[in-house]
């Protein structure tokens, strides 16, 4: 790999290691009861209000409803997916010091695996979450009605719009696999030949 090449996929590892300290995912809640809405902000581990009060507010709010109340500390995912996100960094990491371009595309499927399982797993939370509704207990119980919210994009649940979109985190990840993907295409033999000749 050119040293061109290298420097991208720590650019791309920096930007991977940056994204554990950012939001990963946003989801809000908007109605006509509450004006400025509602929302949480999912972290690479953790789940918190988009406010001081929201998530407290959202549970209580689930709770009439019949959906189990959000609790981070029992999300396993929310303390597995952090060490998945720093070994991808430290395998970025690795690829850059070594130059190795087969390191580098297999670094890329881990990174598409990574998120092609994780955004599977997130649809799997919020199916469950939406379905498994406890109605023997509900206050208010509507026939039918299930309480996903949407992966991405946005849907009407009862009065509420559910707005979901990928946060400042995502983005992070996905420039970061972009970045990868251009370091590996400049690191093909025709292009390192070509940067031989020319210097």
């Amino acid at each position: 790999m050119s040293k061109l090449s290298r420097l991208l996929v720590l650019l791309a590892s920096a930007l991977v290691l940056v994204a554990l300290v950012t939001p990963v995912w946003r989801i809000r809640l908007l109605a006509p009861q509450y004006p400025e809405g509602l929302g949480m902000d999912i972290h690479a581990g953790s789940v918190v209000g988009a406010r001081e009060h929201d998530l407290q507010s959202i549970n209580s709010l689930n709770h009439y409803i019949g959906m189990k109340a959000i609790e981070p500390e029992e999300i396993a995912e929310l303390r597995v997916i952090p060490w998945c996100i720093a070994g991808l960094a430290v395998l970025g990491l690795g690829v850059a010091a070594t130059g190795r371009r087969w390191m580098a595309i297999g670094w890329l499927a881990s990174f598409a695996i990574l998120g092609v399982v994780a955004m599977s797993d997130f649809y799997h939370w919020e199916y469950e979450y939406g379905h498994e509704l406890d109605t023997v207990h509900a206050i208010i119980k509507v026939p039918g009605m299930t309480y996903q919210p949407p992966l991405i994009g946005s849907k009407q649940l009862l009065n509420f719009t559910a707005i979901s979109w990928p946060a400042t985190g995502a983005v992070l990840i996905g420039v970061a696999f972009v970045i990868g993907c251009v370091s590996v295409y400049l690191a093909r033999p025709h292009a390192t030949a070509l940067t031989g000749a020319a210097a």
